[in-house]
C-alpha cells in the first residue's frame, strides 16, 4: 500500500479569494515505512504576500518571484502522488487548495475519498485534547524542534511520524495482514485458535554428525550451562 504524506503552505485560507499555493512537500510511504522519495517544490502564486501568510511561513515576495508557477510543476505534482491516499493533517483545507489550483490549470480534481484526515483521526482518539502537530509531537515524544517555521516538507516529514503513532506505531500490521489465513480450531479441541498437530511430524534436517557435533559443543560448555536444561 502507498501513501503520501503531504502539506501546503498558502498566501491565506480561500483560494476563492484569490489565495494561492505557495510551497509543496510530500513523503512517501510504502506499507507505512518511509522510502526515503520526497517531493518538494516553491511556487510563484502571482501574487504578493500577505504579512500574516509570511509570519507563518516566512516565504516573501522575493524569494518566491523566480519560482515555476503551478501550471509548470502540475504534472511532476500528479505524477509523484500518483493513484496513492494522502495523509494530511486538517486535509480540507489543502485539498481544497490544490483542487482550485488543478483546476485552475485544467487538470482533473483528486478525489476527496483518497484524503486520510490526521487532525480527524487525532480528534477521535483522543477527544477534547489538542490535535495540532506541534501538540502531537509532544503526546509522541517527536522532535519537532527545527519546526521554527511552517515548511511544507518539514511538516510533511514531522508528520508522517505523527501518523504512524497515530495508527499504531511503524509497521503496524508488519506487513502480514494483507497475506495471513484466519486461525482455525483444530478437529477435535476445545481451546480456539490453538493449531493442531501435523498427521506426519517432519523429518529432521539435521545429520548424524550434526548432532554429534552439537551434542559435544554443548557437553564441552559445563552442566550449568542453560543449553543443559534442554539437551
Amino acid at each position: 500500500m502507498r501513501e503520501i504524506v503531504l502539506d501546503t503552505e498558502t498566501t491565506g485560507f480561500d483560494p476563492e479569494s484569490g489565495d494561492r499555493i505557495v510551497e509543496i512537500g510530500a513523503v512517501e510511504l510504502l506499507r507505512h515505512v518511509p522510502t526515503g522519495k520526497t517531493y518538494h517544490q516553491y511556487i510563484n502564486p502571482e501574487r504578493s504576500m500577505p504579512q500574516d501568510a509570511f509570519e507563518v511561513h516566512g516565504l516573501g515576495d522575493d524569494f518566491l518571484k523566480d519560482k515555476p508557477v503551478f501550471k509548470d510543476i502540475a504534472e511532476d505534482f500528479i505524477e509523484f502522488v500518483g493513484d496513492a491516499k494522502l495523509v494530511i493533517h486538517n486535509a480540507a483545507f489543502d485539498m481544497k487548495f490544490l483542487n482550485a489550483e488543478l483546476g485552475w490549470v485544467g487538470k482533473p480534481h483528486l478525489d476527496w475519498e483518497r484524503a486520510v484526515d490526521t487532525l480527524a483521526i487525532a480528534r477521535k482518539k483522543f477527544p477534547g485534547s489538542p490535535a495540532s502537530l506541534d501538540a502531537l509531537c509532544r503526546r509522541y515524544g517527536i522532535d519537532n524542534s527545527a519546526r521554527t517555521l511552517h515548511g511544507a516538507l518539514l511538516d510533511s516529514e514531522i508528520l508522517a511520524e505523527v501518523y504512524l503513532e497515530l495508527i499504531g506505531g511503524r509497521q503496524p500490521d508488519f506487513g502480514l495482514a494483507e497475506n495471513a489465513a484466519p486461525v482455525t480450531q483444530a478437529a477435535g479441541s476445545n481451546d480456539q485458535g490453538r493449531v493442531g498437530q501435523r498427521p506426519t511430524p517432519l523429518k529432521p534436517r539435521l545429520t548424524d554428525a550434526e548432532e554429534k557435533a552439537h551434542a559435544d559443543f554443548i557437553s564441552g560448555m559445563g552442566e550449568k550451562a542453560l543449553w543443559a536444561r534442554f539437551s
